[in-house]
């Protein structure tokens, strides 16, 4: 069991990466589309309709990388989750048990007031599914200074406590939350303004054009050069 546990978490494990990878070929499939419309006119390709963005070309459209984030901007991201039951899901882990007992002063046979024993267990099972969680985190770094060197009129050495870089600089993107916009939007295919709708509901308000500087300059920095590096491997 404890083997057939291993096999099926490393296949769960494949499937994420082919998942990762097949992603992010759509994704350079698509912007090699787009700089082949743009070098050669309008696309004929069938389907679009007229004044409609396609999957790709909204981030294009409201990506200006020039313009200064809003600092008091809020982060949030939904996610509209598809359910699989499976049961690979279930053998695979996750499962959380929620035991139902009776208290010991319930424990008394109704028949001839002797103690009742546990006999075995009724079972069902659920899937549930937990909302993303929306929060800000503040990274707050430690700042040292030697007071003795201070009393003296000595230098006064600064010492800084370390701090994760931020993804992208003077920007209030994370990890996570970038990695949401680019899954919503090229694996949910959910536009930029159908997520920026969704948090506005949450009372967040999250511009298309800030959102689609994110996806745009974490590709750069990020996607790009783990593409070229699997172009040289491959």
């Amino acid at each position: 069991m404890e083997t057939a546990n291993n096999w099926i978490e490393i296949i769960a494990k494949k499937d994420a990466r082919i998942a990762e990878l097949e992603m992010l070929v759509k994704f350079y499939e698509e912007q090699f589309r787009l700089s082949k419309h743009r070098q050669f006119g309008p696309s004929s390709e069938k389907g679009t309709l007229p004044g409609q963005l396609g999957l790709f070309d909204e981030v294009e459209k409201e990506a200006d990388l020039q313009k200064t984030e809003p600092e008091l901007e809020k982060i949030a991201y939904t996610r509209r989750k598809r359910i699989v039951a499976t049961l690979r899901l279930v053998r695979g882990g996750g499962v959380e048990t929620v035991e139902h007992t009776l208290p010991e002063e319930e424990r008394v046979c109704p028949e001839c007031g002797g103690m009742l024993h546990e006999m075995g267990h009724d079972t069902r099972r659920e899937l549930v599914i937990i909302p993303p969680q929306v929060k800000v985190v503040e990274h707050k770094r430690a700042v040292l200074s030697c007071r003795n060197c201070e009393k003296n009129g000595d230098h006064v050495p600064i010492v800084k406590a370390e701090m994760p870089k931020p993804l992208i600089s003077g920007s209030l993107a994370s990890p996570s939350a970038v990695a949401h916009i680019i899954t919503q939007k090229y694996v949910q295919h959910i536009p930029l303004l159908g997520q920026g709708r969704v948090v506005k509901r949450q009372g967040v308000r999250l511009s298309r054009q800030t959102m689609a500087n994110w996806v745009i300059r974490c590709s750069e920095d990020w996607l790009l050069p783990i593409y070229e590096r699997m172009k040289a491997i491959f």
